[in-house]
């Protein structure tokens, strides 16, 4: 018998933004692959549904269940270093930061990331988390293997070579299949990348989108809501020196203005929407051009200390532009205020059954409203136009769409939920999100 009852609680779990609330019957902290598939077999053997939880970023409520909440708090760490294949494999828990500084330290590196990284690692490739990039996806895409729990307690091992037809959906798998308890991820010798932050007119962005994505490794912009203003930042190889920023200007910049001074005008644009326009053309204007180099984490990643709601949409990259106008066209003959800015970036297309960039060179276009916001009608404004477009909405963030919408947009959505029947027929880990995007 395991100790695993000693580490089983209950309590209320809330997302990070506070969107999300679920009450489970309990919460359970296995420490092993074996306690794990112990819990699972007895919730099924209750009735009892089961729903892996990491750093509760998502918006979405993927990970609420009313039965029993598997936290991977225990499962974390590297378990091994494979120098000669450049894999490291890492427990399904471990947080991005611990896992980027644990590499870096080794003198490795992930190719590519997100921009936050308080995420669990399986949280964030189950979501299909991505950064921005010319020819390097998401996180999910440099899983080179994976180690997954079925519903009846089985330990599947999957790569290309070893059930293949489960690896190719469960990387970006929405908690659906089965608990992912490690990942084998892709990684190269640590280099270092010059970040080139500079604003720039929206006219131009758009006008000269396909060569600024062309022309960098890392392309991504911020357009400013009620304003023409955006802000670029372009991360490409360096040779070196490394150069980081100095402590008092990065301060400045990621601390003072990004977070501090960003939140109280957001806290005073939900007080008097009135002034976020010109709070906007003020803010767009804070940030001034800077140049630095850095080893990746540090260059990808971002400190995101103010609370937002956010929806996401990856529409083909081809429509971008179009679809960037017609966004900015609908706030201004709107009455909408809108106090955060619009954050663009892209991804080549990848193989992944319910990756957003399935098949297809994606371009990722995310609208935020502060915490506390009524965010309904922009979002909604927002979700006519993607879909207006064919576009694929972030797992882990707000959107309506249903398994009807998701089949035409996905052309292997079918293969999925057939996998999904195989292994978890009885929807051992189904909640109300799944059956919305999934179907039952």
């Amino acid at each position: 018998m395991t100790d695993t009852y000693a580490r089983t609680t209950t309590s209320t779990w809330r997302n990070w933004a506070g969107t999300v609330t679920a009450r489970p019957a309990r919460t359970e902290s296995p420490a092993s692959v074996d306690e794990l598939a112990d819990v699972l077999r007895r919730a099924g053997a209750e009735g009892l549904r089961v729903k892996p939880v990491g750093a509760g970023h998502s918006f979405t409520a993927a990970a609420a269940t009313d039965g029993v909440l598997i936290r991977p708090d225990l499962l974390t760490g590297i378990r091994d270093i494979d120098r000669t294949a450049m894999t490291v494999t890492v427990e399904a828990g471990t947080p991005l930061k611990r896992l980027n500084t644990a590499l870096a330290r080794e003198g490795l590196s992930l190719t590519n990331m997100g921009d936050i990284m308080e995420q669990t690692i399986a949280g964030a490739t189950s979501t299909g988390t991505h950064g921005t990039g010319r020819d390097s996806a998401s996180i999910a895409a440099q899983i080179r293997a994976l180690e997954l729990v079925t519903a009846d307690g089985t330990v599947l091992r999957c790569s290309a070579a070893e059930n293949p037809e489960v690896f190719a959906a469960a990387r970006i798998g929405i908690g659906a299949l089965g608990v992912i308890t490690a990942v084998t991820l892709a990684v190269e010798p640590i280099f270092l990348l010059t970040a080139r932050e500079e604003p720039m007119s929206f006219d131009r962005v758009t006008a000269d989108f396909d060569a600024l994505v062309a022309e960098n490794e890392h392309f991504e912009f911020y357009w400013f809501p009620h304003t023409g203003n955006c802000n670029t930042k372009r991360n490409n190889r360096s040779a070196g020196p490394a150069a980081p920023p100095g402590r008092v200007s990065s301060w400045i910049d990621d601390e003072l203005l990004s977070n501090g001074v960003f939140q109280l005008a957001c806290s005073l644009g939900r007080a008097v929407p009135a002034t976020i326009p010109s709070i906007a053309r003020l803010s767009s204007r804070a940030l001034s051009a800077r140049t630095y180099t850095d080893i990746p984490y540090k260059v990808f990643t971002s400190p995101r200390r103010v609370r937002f709601v956010e929806m996401e949409y990856a529409v083909p990259r081809e429509q971008a532009v179009t679809v960037l106008r017609e966004l900015k066209a609908m706030v201004e003959r709107s009455p909408l205020k809108i106090s955060f800015p619009v954050e663009v970036r892209t991804a080549p297309a990848d193989d992944m059954a319910l990756s957003t960039a399935s098949g297809r060179d994606s371009a990722y276009i995310a609208v935020h409203l502060y915490k506390g916001t009524p965010h309904r009608s922009y979002f909604t404004a927002v979700e006519r136009i993607m879909t207006a477009h064919a576009g694929r909405p972030h797992w882990g963030k707000v959107h309506t769409r249903d398994a009807a919408y998701l089949a035409e947009v996905y052309p292997r959505f079918g293969e999925f939920t057939a996998l999904r029947d195989r292994l978890d027929p009885d929807r051992l880990f189904g909640n109300d999100y799944l059956r919305r995007v999934l179907g039952d």
